[in-house]
């Protein structure tokens, strides 16, 4: 009988320690597989191609890098705008603060949302020299998406 005990608390232990590695790589795996990574050359590629990158973005916005979340509204973009000034359709904040980004990308900087320079659409916006950073929380893409089925 104490065999079987040893052996059942042994098969536990097991479980619990294959449950512990398993767990968290199949959330990683599970989140990783809901989202899209794409880059385009300019604006008007990106837009023709994916129907989601934002319309505001400039035709001639160029090394363009856009992120998204299959399962919802989250988006990130990065692009190179010529002027170096937002698309006329944006608006400045002054001083506002912004929440952070809920998808990451290696191209995209970590502390973007504390210098947020404006709102296009329902996009948050970060302008560094000529490079423009985008996102979009899952909120306001739900937020946007009512407004526009009125």
């Amino acid at each position: 009988m104490r065999g079987v005990l040893i052996g059942v608390v042994g098969a536990v232990a097991v479980l619990g320690v294959a449950a512990a590695v398993a767990v968290p790589e199949a959330k990683e795996w599970y989140d990783g597989r809901h989202e899209q990574t794409s880059s385009y050359a300019t604006g008007k590629e990106a837009k023709e191609e994916r129907e989601s990158v934002p319309r505001w973005l400039p035709d001639d916005a160029a090394s363009v890098e856009y992120a998204m979340r299959t399962t919802g509204g989250e988006r990130i973009l990065k692009a190179t705008l010529h002027d170096g000034s937002l698309p006329s359709e944006c608006e400045v904040l002054g001083g506002k603060s912004a929440p952070d980004p809920e998808i990451s990308a290696s191209w995209f900087p970590s502390g973007a949302a504390k210098d947020v320079t404006g709102r296009c659409g329902s996009y948050y916006v970060s302008l560094e020299d000529r490079t423009l950073y985008a996102w979009q929380t899952n909120d306001d893409w739900v937020k946007e998406n009512r407004r526009s089925a009125r």
